[in-house]
């Protein structure tokens, strides 16, 4: 959807009035608050397909207990569990897209498992709702997608050469 972006996930409802633990995009500082209007991917039959934020209390860095208009019982805040919110860019501050393109241009960076070794090259780095994920053209042919987290990283030099640590069978998937 052209002009929207993923702001956050609906991690599980928290309470009998609809409350909802939201996380923040991976990439993105939590930006969820009163009055912003967001649409739900992916649409749930039962469940409404726009929520307007009512109220935001944080919990963490990047997480929040959130309520919206349009839940009001802890049934409906259950269909919305899973899904991600989109606002769009234009509700969103400049300043946050900004931060938002942040991200490190690892395109044709490569990738080395401390087991397997030379994995391949990066060729896209992808926004997820829960982390990015480097999508890494496989030496052998194929591709891989790594999710970018911090326990999966070991080291990163000056050589674009990104070293990692990756669960046992994640490449095989």
């Amino acid at each position: 959807m052209r002009g929207w972006m993923s702001i956050a996930y609906l991690a599980k409802p928290k309470n009998l009035n609809g409350g909802l633990v939201a996380r923040g995009a991976s990439g993105l500082p939590f930006v969820l608050h009163p009055g912003l209007t967001l649409a739900v991917v992916p649409p749930q039959l039962d469940a409404p397909r726009t929520l307007t934020v009512s109220e935001v209390t944080e919990r963490a860095e990047n997480e929040a207990l959130v309520f919206f208009d349009e839940v009001s019982d802890l049934s409906s805040a259950e269909l919305l569990a899973g899904c991600e919110l989109l606002a769009r860019e234009e509700d969103i501050d400049a300043s946050v897209l900004e931060e938002a393109e942040a991200l490190p241009a690892w395109e044709g960076w490569s990738v080395h498992d401390e087991r397997a070794g030379y994995v391949g090259e990066v060729v896209e780095v992808a926004e997820r709702a829960t982390q990015p994920l480097l999508t890494v053209r496989r030496a052998e042919g194929g591709e891989a997608l790594i999710p970018l987290v911090d326990e999966f990283i070991v080291d990163v030099d000056e050589d674009r050469r990104i070293d990692v640590s990756l669960p046992a069978g994640l490449l095989d998937l």
